[in-house]
């Protein structure tokens, strides 16, 4: 069993508000199926007024998609669809403009060309409308031939497949059925309106993308009036502005891409059911193929969206390899098995099976980033005896 020192994940959790200018945060450890450590300190608003506990509840941006690839996966395994099956013969509208032959698994992975909206207009609180458009339009690239991450398409692509699959289903109505109910978890997509007191404030980055002196290649494409990277950030439109996520509206919505709320605690729980193979004291949540799914490579190499090595399994983030087979970062650990989601400004979970271990970081203070910064990496380190190796940066709402 891998040695984990809770008192050095305590020290760098103590620093981030020390040093790294955090405001209120939550981070969890669990081991072989248990909680090891949860931590919680700091504020929920910057006048601080309110302190920030435990059960605080907080906005976790693209973690959401980790959520969102589980329901879809989970549904996938109960079925019995494999993920080479076509995403037509669930979604017949889907067979448009070159896309008859995407395969469940180029979704899953990114790899279907569908980073972003060809009608960008279309309102991120109108899923019909969203589905319609994604189904009509004809992909970036050849499917299969390239990878970009989608930061707001994704969601909706999960969110359309899994109600084919169960008509008169949410995502967010069936991650509270199969997980978030069963397994006792405060994660919400879509948040009550009578839980909305326990939310703290979400604060965007205090400095801009030139604070380092470099401009980083994902802000150059940003920059692009038409450029990939700036259409898959810019629709559907909407809820652009981090003020604009503290609105009731938006923290009602269910929005599988970026609208998830919830308590670092219930993520890692989340993910330590997906260290242990689906199964969490002593009852099976997840179908042993769904958790193998996520843990199996599918896409390597350049990002055409963040303008960089990414690498994804079925619908989660893994660390991109070289042509050694070496990781190329490590923001899920050493493990080559590991895979998670990270979140806007900051926020972090993932599950590593090799050693059974699941963590997870939320905050309210965002930092410059769309990968995981020094904050939560430097936990990351701490529970592996090691230390983090800086991180180019690349931000953007999602």
């Amino acid at each position: 069993m891998l040695p984990i020192d809770v008192s050095a994940i305590r020290h760098g959790f103590d620093a981030n508000f020390a040093f790294r200018g955090e405001l209120g945060a939550s981070v969890s450890v669990w081991q072989d199926g248990r909680e090891i450590l949860s931590l919680a300190g700091g504020w929920r608003d910057r006048q601080q007024s309110t302190p920030w506990r435990a059960d605080t509840l907080v906005l976790m941006w693209s973690i959401t998609k980790g959520l969102a690839a589980s329901c879809l996966l989970h549904a996938l395994a109960l079925d019995g669809i494999g993920l080479e099956t076509p995403v037509a013969a669930l979604w017949p509208e889907f067979a448009q403009n070159g896309k008859e032959g995407v395969t469940l698994a180029q979704l899953l992975s990114h790899q279907a060309g569908l980073a972003a909206m060809a009608s960008p207009e279309v309102s991120l609180f109108d899923h019909d409308a969203v589905a319609a458009a994604l189904a009509a339009q004809a992909p970036v690239w050849p499917p299969g031939r390239a990878h970009g991450y989608g930061p707001r398409t994704f969601g909706f692509l999960m969110d359309e497949c899994l109600r084919r699959l169960r008509p008169g289903q949410t995502l967010g109505q069936y991650w509270r059925a199969q997980f978030g109910d069963p397994l006792g978890l405060d994660i919400w997509i879509g948040l009550p309106d009578e839980l909305a007191v326990r939310v703290a404030s979400v604060y965007p980055a205090k400095s801009g993308p030139g604070q380092h002196g470099t401009l980083d290649p994902f802000y150059e494409a940003l920059a692009v009036e038409d450029s990939l990277t700036r259409r898959a950030f810019a629709g559907p439109r909407g809820l652009h502005s981090v003020a604009s996520m503290n609105t009731p509206d938006a923290r009602r919505a269910s929005l599988p891409s970026l609208g998830g709320i919830g308590t670092a605690s219930s993520l890692a729980k989340c993910y330590a059911l997906r260290a242990n193979g689906g199964s969490l004291e002593g009852h099976a949540y997840s179908p042993p193929q769904a958790v193998a799914w996520m843990s199996t490579p599918l896409a390597n190499g350049h990002d055409e969206t963040l303008c960089r090595d990414t690498a994804f399994s079925a619908g989660f983030m893994q660390d991109p390899l070289g042509p050694d087979g070496r990781k190329l970062r490590q923001l899920f650990g050493p493990s080559t098995r590991a895979f998670g989601q990270p979140g806007a400004g900051g926020g972090h979970a993932f599950a590593d099976p090799e050693h059974n271990v699941a963590f997870a970081y939320l905050m309210n203070q965002m930092e410059l980033g769309v990968l995981p910064n020094e904050k939560s990496l430097s936990l990351v380190a701490a529970i592996y005896g090691a230390t983090p190796e800086p991180l180019p940066t690349a931000s953007a709402v999602c």
